[in-house]
C-alpha cells in the first residue's frame, strides 16, 4: 500500500499507539489501514454417495477440480456466500447446510470455510468460472488434479467421517506449499 484511500496522501508502516502490529498509517490524516484475511466460503455438495466437483475455468489452478467456493462478499453471511458460490460455479441449489471444515491458510491471509450440503436436484451445470461440473464417487475423485489443499483436506475428512455418519466441525491450519496455495480469485 502506498497511498491513503481516504485522503490520497502517502502511507508508512509503523505500529500505531495501542496496537501491537505493523500497520499502514496515513502520514497526513493518521488513518490506520487494517488488512485482514479474506474468507473463502464453499460447499461440499452431495447427491447420495456422490460429491459434486467443478473444474476451474479461471486462474489460479485453471483446469483443476475444486469444490464450489469463493470469496465472501460484504453484507452476506458465510452460509449465504457458500450458497451463492455453489450457484455461481455449479448452477446448483443446495440445502441442509452444516458447517464442516474451517481451515486457516495464514501464509496467504485466507480462511476457508466449507459446509456439507445436499443438492436439491440433479439440475446443475458449469457456471462462468467452471469448465465442467460432475458428480464423483469416492473411488473416482481425481485426487492428483484437485486445485487446493483445503479442498483435498475437506474431502479426506468427509470420506473418513462418512462410514460413521458423524461429521464433527473440523478446524485446522495448512502450512505453505508453493505450487498449491496461490490465492483464490
Amino acid at each position: 500500500m502506498k497511498f491513503c484511500n481516504l485522503c490520497g496522501h502517502s502511507v508508512s508502516q509503523h505500529i500505531p499507539q495501542g496496537d501491537s502490529r505493523l500497520r499502514y498509517v496515513c502520514d497526513h490524516c493518521n488513518t490506520v489501514h487494517y488488512q485482514n484475511p479474506n474468507i473463502v466460503a464453499g460447499c461440499l455438495p452431495t447427491w447420495g454417495t456422490q460429491v459434486l466437483l467443478c473444474r476451474r475455468a479461471i486462474e489460479p489452478r485453471k483446469g483443476y477440480w475444486t469444490l464450489p467456493a469463493g470469496f465472501m462478499e460484504n453484507g452476506e453471511t458465510v452460509e449465504n456466500a457458500a450458497r451463492r458460490e455453489t450457484l455461481e460455479e455449479a448452477c446448483a441449489i443446495v440445502e441442509n447446510l452444516n458447517i464442516y471444515t474451517l481451515i486457516d491458510v495464514p501464509h496467504i491471509n485466507q480462511v476457508h470455510i466449507f459446509y456439507r450440503a445436499e443438492l436439491q436436484s440433479l439440475d446443475f451445470a458449469a457456471g462462468e468460472e467452471s469448465l465442467e461440473v460432475r458428480l464423483f464417487e469416492e473411488a473416482d475423485i481425481p485426487w492428483s488434479e484437485l486445485a487446493f489443499r483445503t479442498v483435498s483436506r475437506t474431502l479426506e475428512c468427509f470420506f473418513a467421517d462418512r462410514p460413521g455418519a458423524t461429521y464433527p466441525v473440523r478446524s485446522e491450519a495448512v502450512a505453505p506449499l508453493a505450487s498449491l496455495d496461490k490465492p483464490q480469485q
